[in-house]
């Protein structure tokens, strides 16, 4: 259910970034969504579909990318692409000293709009 929330985000984003570049209407949104959120790509698009009737980002397409986290051993040093649920031992010493960085991330990473023929004619 916390997918609302940001996709409600994403959609104020996206239209106040067309209105701001001449009110054309948005096509793309490009998201980067790290592997250890729990954000789901298809409630996103849901929300999205639902929120964006009748806006200027209505009909736009939402391009996913997922960002990898790692987990680096601290006894071993061996480094890891990790998904939850986590593992909690290195898989090369079996230690459970890891560290897991990256994976966080949720940006739009850019925003394609139509501005074809909103050009100050």
């Amino acid at each position: 259910m916390h997918e609302l929330p940001v996709t409600q985000s994403v959609l104020s984003i996206a239209v106040d970034a067309a209105q701001q570049n001449g009110g054309g209407r948005v096509l793309a949104i490009n998201l980067v969504i790290g592997e250890m959120t729990s954000i789901i790509d298809d409630s996103v698009q849901f929300y999205f579909d639902i929120l964006s009737k009748d806006t200027l980002a209505e009909g736009a397409t939402l391009n996913f990318r997922r960002e990898a986290a790692t987990a680096t051993c601290l006894d071993c040093q061996q480094q890891t692409p990790v998904k939850p649920p986590l593992v909690p031992v290195c898989p090369g010493c079996g230690s459970s000293r890891l560290v897991v960085a990256g994976g966080k991330e949720f940006y739009v990473e850019s925003i394609e709009v139509d501005d074809e023929n909103h050009s100050g004619s």
